[in-house]
């Protein structure tokens, strides 16, 4: 089995941060978002992946032959963002008729990897949602069999979304499903939707059942990027690299820290991951993450994404008050 990560989105949501960085890469929980997804995968046995990369494609094809030096893997760039679909068929030859897991880059979750991988059927992961018309939307008989998919339908029969992780069994039918909507120039919001090929494939009589995922972490914007960061370093306790160098800090657990940093005279957590390299003094941080190679002086941050090589410095104010008085820095 060949795993396929595409890779490919600007990440608009995620601005400043994509603008110099790829979503994939954006750190989390002490690693990044693309580690979670490929060591998931390989842990399953998987040893060749292939990354469908775009903008800033050349970071993360530098990143995953520097960290994952031992897997076969391609990169197939996608020139023009036409949709997953799209994306998917840029595979074609790659993967010949070997079965497929795809798992879109931006989704990180918890599920029972083995029993899908074990599964004799084409497997579409599964999570219920309040508004499921912002998702691919499978709907499911009793039996867990999936009837039909839609891509963000604007009456949903289901609250059933599809989180990014597809299993694929049937690669021919998946890649004349796909040439079925190049042909007939079938999209869906301006663009060819995987979703839509799956629909295709079911037409044909391909069987899909579905698995339900345990924690469907969001990374694609600041808020549920920190909070997934906060969920993961709860169930994963965090690691502090033995090179930290610290001098009256004190730091309140589960907290990441990378090596090489510097943090004297701090507050540091709960649910910070903090890069390589980063200096840290007279600051308080609290549910934050924070770059590689960056500086903080007196800075009192909570909720905070900083970038690498960012440099933070906040106001130093010396004060004499007396009684009864109040004063608001805003």
């Amino acid at each position: 089995m060949k795993a396929i990560i595409p890779v490919a989105g600007a990440g608009t949501k995620l601005r400043p941060h994509t603008y110099t960085q790829p979503k994939a890469l954006i750190p989390i929980a002490g690693k990044t978002i693309l580690s979670f997804i490929v060591d998931q995968l390989h842990e399953a046995g998987i040893n060749e992946f292939i990354f469908i990369v775009g903008y800033l494609g050349d970071k993360i094809q530098e990143y995953v032959k520097q960290t994952y030096p031992d897997l076969i893997t391609h990169f197939i760039f996608q020139n023009e963002r036409q949709g997953t679909g799209h994306a998917i068929e840029l595979t074609r030859k790659i993967v010949g008729n070997d079965e497929v897991f795809v798992a879109l880059g931006d989704t990180i979750c918890e599920f029972d990897i083995e029993e899908v991988m074990n599964s004799p059927f084409n497997m579409l992961g599964v999570k219920k949602v309040d508004d499921p018309r912002e998702f691919g939307v499978a709907e499911i008989d009793n039996e867990g069999v999936i009837d039909h998919v839609i891509e963000k339908p604007s009456i949903p029969k289901s609250n059933m979304a599809l989180v990014g992780l597809y299993k694929i069994k049937d690669t021919k039918i998946l890649y004349d499903s796909l040439a079925d909507l190049f042909s007939n120039n079938i999209k869906t919001h301006g663009e060819y939707s995987l979703t839509d090929a799956l629909e295709k494939m079911i037409e044909k009589g391909a069987e899909f059942h579905s698995f339900k995922v345990r924690n469907w972490f969001d990374c694609g914007k600041k808020d549920t990027l920190l909070e997934s960061n906060a969920t993961l370093l709860k169930k994963f306790g965090g690691h502090i690299h033995e090179s930290l160098i610290q001098e009256d800090a004190i730091i309140i657990p589960p907290v990441s820290i990378g090596p090489g940093c510097t943090i004297k005279n701090a507050i540091i957590g709960p649910h910070v991951a903090i890069g390589s390299n980063t200096y840290i003094k007279y600051s308080i941080l609290k549910d934050c993450i924070i770059g590689s190679y960056s500086n903080l002086y007196e800075v009192v941050l909570d909720n905070s994404l900083i970038g690498s090589d960012a440099s933070v410095k906040g106001l130093s104010r010396s004060l004499n008050i007396g009684d009864n008085t109040e004063i608001d820095f805003g």
